[in-house]
C-alpha cells in the first residue's frame, strides 16, 4: 500500500491537472456540445495506459471500450463522459468549464458527475501498473456519452457487445461518502417508466360558460389520476402490486445496519412528517423497496397570473413511475393502459417518454466482499451498504442483464451539487478514491491488500 500511495502522492499535481483538462472540455449530450472531442480525450487516456481501445458507434454519442490486464476474473468499470448543461450560469461562482480549486475543492461542471470517478479509476490503473508491473485481473472500461439523456442506445449496445461487456463484477459510477463521512455502496437502482397522459376535448379552447355541456380534458385527467392512488398514497393501478417482488429477509435485515437520518432529511426539506408518518427503518424500506407513482407536472388551460374564463381543449400530465424488480417498464405501461380502459378512459392517450428496468445485486456477491475489504483498508472502517437506491439509472443493461453483480461508489460527498451550479469534489476524497480503486483491483484479483 505504501508504494502505491507514494506513487499517487508523487503525481498529485499532474493527476489534478489531468482531471482539470477533462473538465475544461464541455461535453453536453443534451445539446451535442463537445461530445466528439471528449470521446477522443477519453480514448487517448486509455491508449496511454496501453489498453486495447474500441470506439463503439451507437447511433448517438460514441461509447469507448478499453481492456487491459490478464487474470481469472474480469472487472468492468462503467462511467460516462457526458455532463448536464451548466445553466443557470449566473449562479456559478466561477465559469463552469474553467476548473478552479477553492478551499480544497475542485469546481467544474462534470467533476463529480462523472469525470472525477472516471479519472480516479484511470489514474489508479496507471499507478498500479507503475508500481506492480501488471494487473491481477482482466480490467474492462465502458464509458458512454449519453447517460445524461437517458442512455437511449445502451440496451441495444449491451446486447450487441454482450461478450465484451460481461464480467465477474462491475464498479458502477457515482456515490461516495455520506453526512457522517462514511463510504457508501449501493448495490442496485430502481427502474423507471416515465410517461405522459394526454387528453383532448373540443377542437379549441372555449369560453368557460360552455362547461356544463363540453367535456373538460383537465377534469378527465383528474378523475383518471384519482383512480391510480388513494388518500393513503397507496398505488391502486390494477395488478400493480401483484408484480412487486418483496425484499428478502437478508435485504430487510440490511436496513438495520444503515444510519438513516430521516429527521435531518425532514428538517432540510421543511416538512413535519413523511407520508403516513413513517420513520426510521420503515421509511428506509419504503424509499428503497417500494414502487412509486408521482405526478411530475400538469398542464392545461390558463395558468398565468390573474383570471381567464376558459374551458381548455387539452390537458397533459407527466407521471414518473419508479419500479422495483419484477415490475418491468413494459409491464407498468401495459397495466396503466388497461387500468384506464377498464374505467372508460379510452380517450386518454398514454405515451412513454423513457424507461429503465430495475437492477439489484446480491449482498454477498464477490465484488461486494472485495469492495468492502478495500474500503476498510483505505477508509479505516466498513462502508454503509444500501441494497439498492431510490433513484434510477441504466445499470440493468450492463449488470443484471448480463449476469454481472455491481457496486456503486465514487469520489463524491453530500455537497457535490450534482446537476447544479458550483458542482465540485473534495480533492481529499478524490485521492482516497484512487487508493480505493487500487485496493479493489488487487483484492478482486485474488491478492492481499497493497
Amino acid at each position: 500500500m505504501q508504494r502505491f500511495k507514494a506513487y499517487v502522492e508523487a503525481n498529485r499535481e499532474r493527476f489534478i491537472e489531468e482531471l482539470s483538462d477533462l473538465c475544461r472540455q464541455p461535453s453536453i449530450s443534451t445539446q451535442n456540445v463537445g461530445i466528439a472531442e471528449m470521446a477522443e480525450l477519453v480514448k487517448a487516456h486509455f491508449e496511454r495506459l496501453g489498453a486495447q481501445v474500441q470506439v463503439l458507434q451507437t447511433g448517438g454519442p460514441p461509447a469507448i471500450f478499453a481492456e487491459t490486464g490478464q487474470g481469472e476474473r474480469t472487472l468492468l468499470c462503467y462511467n460516462h463522459y457526458d455532463v448536464q448543461p451548466p445553466d443557470p450560469l449566473e449562479e456559478w461562482h466561477s465559469p463552469p468549464f474553467e476548473p478552479i480549486i477553492r478551499e480544497g475543492k475542485l469546481y467544474a461542471r462534470g467533476v463529480a458527475d462523472n469525470k472525477g470517478d472516471l479519472m480516479a479509476r484511470i489514474q489508479a490503473v496507471e499507478a498500479y501498473l507503475a508500481v506492480f508491473g501488471e494487473l491481477p485481473l482482466r480490467l474492462r472500461f465502458f464509458v458512454e456519452g449519453e447517460e445524461e439523456t437517458g442512455s437511449p442506445h445502451l440496451a441495444a449496445l449491451a446486447e450487441q457487445y454482450a461478450d465484451l461487456l460481461r464480467a465477474d463484477g462491475c464498479l458502477w459510477e457515482t456515490g461516495g461518502k455520506d453526512e457522517g463521512e462514511r463510504p457508501t455502496f449501493h448495490l442496485g437502482l430502481k427502474g423507471d417508466q416515465y410517461l405522459e397522459l394526454r387528453c383532448r376535448g373540443a377542437r379549441s379552447d372555449l369560453h368557460s360558460a360552455n362547461a356544463g355541456l363540453v367535456p373538460n380534458p383537465a377534469w378527465r385527467l383528474v378523475w383518471a389520476l384519482s383512480t391510480m392512488k388513494d388518500m393513503q398514497d397507496r398505488i391502486t393501478i390494477d395488478g400493480y402490486r401483484e408484480h412487486v417482488r418483496p425484499p428478502t429477509d437478508e435485504e430487510l435485515a440490511a436496513l438495520e445496519r444503515i444510519p438513516f437520518a430521516d429527521q435531518a432529511m425532514r428538517q432540510a426539506w421543511g416538512i413535519d412528517r413523511f407520508i403516513n408518518g413513517v420513520e426510521g427503518t420503515e421509511a428506509l424500506r419504503v424509499f428503497l423497496y417500494e414502487p412509486t407513482c408521482t405526478i411530475s407536472g400538469f398542464r392545461s388551460g390558463y395558468i398565468e397570473e390573474g383570471s381567464k374564463t376558459v374551458l381548455p381543449s387539452t390537458a397533459m400530465v407527466k407521471l414518473d413511475l419508479r419500479l422495483v424488480p419484477d415490475l418491468t417498464p413494459e409491464l407498468a405501461l401495459r397495466l396503466v393502459r388497461e387500468h384506464l380502459d377498464r374505467r372508460g378512459f379510452q380517450d386518454i392517450e398514454v405515451v412513454s417518454l423513457g424507461s429503465l428496468p430495475a437492477a439489484r445485486s446480491p449482498l454477498d456477491a464477490e465484488i461486494v466482499e472485495a469492495a468492502k475489504a478495500a474500503a476498510v483498508a483505505v477508509y479505516g472502517h466498513e462502508p454503509v451498504i444500501y441494497p439498492t437506491h431510490g433513484g434510477s439509472g441504466p445499470m440493468y443493461y450492463i449488470c443484471q442483464g448480463l449476469g454481472t453483480p455491481g457496486v456503486m461508489t465514487g469520489v463524491g460527498y453530500p455537497g457535490i451539487n450534482i446537476h447544479a451550479p458550483n458542482e465540485n469534489i473534495r480533492l481529499s476524497d478524490y485521492f482516497e478514491g484512487i487508493l480505493f480503486v487500487g485496493e479493489l483491483l488487487r483484492r478482486f484479483g485474488g491478492e492481499e491488500g497493497i
